[in-house]
């Protein structure tokens, strides 16, 4: 693949709980003698030197929050302000290599439909526009609005996949093994077009590349284990 290409294709004939604690009442000890001039405490209170602190009710475990909601599933052919709103989204766990996506000018499905397609290891991140009119996704795992998958902090490794800088990993310069079928490409947004890409390369061999703070997303496939190094 030569640097600047825009898209792979996918298979043959496509382009492509509030916390509680209860508290028991307890009346104040009654520290007045009765009129006998004895000493025994009334009936029900508390006697002298006797523990009068309240037994605090064991804390709720606090109930884990639910799972972001999927805003569209892996599987289908969508219509863009219908079924789907514009917007950046992020697919996750395809670690078998098929997920394959598509954003149409229109739903003839000819090769001219295609705006930008792409085939998917790992994570991958789309911008659909408003002036797209269809997106299509297939054999992809559910997509997230972009985000809403966020833990943790950047990491200063990754594999297969594509990457937000300064959300999934941080800028710096990364080495990998590389090999025969290693790629990589720097963008500066998630459409996925020709003017998306600031940088790309097709390595054989050891593969080093210096991601900056200025790059929003980094993208990968067929180099192993990239981890930073400076």
């Amino acid at each position: 693949m030569s640097k600047l290409s825009l898209v792979r294709l996918a298979a043959a004939g496509t382009v492509a709980a509030v916390l509680a604690i209860g508290t028991a009442a307890c009346g104040p000890a009654d520290d007045s003698a009765s009129s006998t001039g004895s000493s025994a405490p009334a009936a029900g209170k508390a006697t002298a030197g006797a523990s009068s602190a309240p037994a605090s009710a064991p804390a709720k475990k606090k109930e884990d929050k639910p799972g972001a909601k999927a805003a569209f599933k892996g599987d289908g052919t969508f219509q863009v302000g219908t079924d789907i709103q514009p917007g950046t989204y992020k697919s996750s766990g395809n670690d078998d290599g098929m997920c394959y996506w598509e954003r149409d000018k229109d739903a003839k499905g000819s090769t001219d439909s295609i705006i930008s397609n792409d085939t998917v290891a790992g994570s991958s991140y789309v911008t659909i526009k408003k002036t797209d009119k269809i997106f299509t996704s297939t054999d992809c795992k559910d997509w997230f609005v972009a985000g809403a998958d966020k833990a943790g902090a950047p990491k200063t490794s990754m594999g297969d996949g594509m990457y937000k800088v300064g959300t999934d990993i941080v800028a710096g310069t990364y080495k990998a093994k590389g090999g025969d079928t290693c790629y990589w490409e720097r963008d500066k947004d998630a459409l996925h077009d020709v003017d998306s890409i600031a940088a790309n390369d097709n390595v054989t061999g050891a593969a080093v590349v210096t991601i900056t703070s200025g790059d929003a997303y980094f993208k990968t496939s067929g180099c192993g284990t990239w981890a930073k190094t400076a």
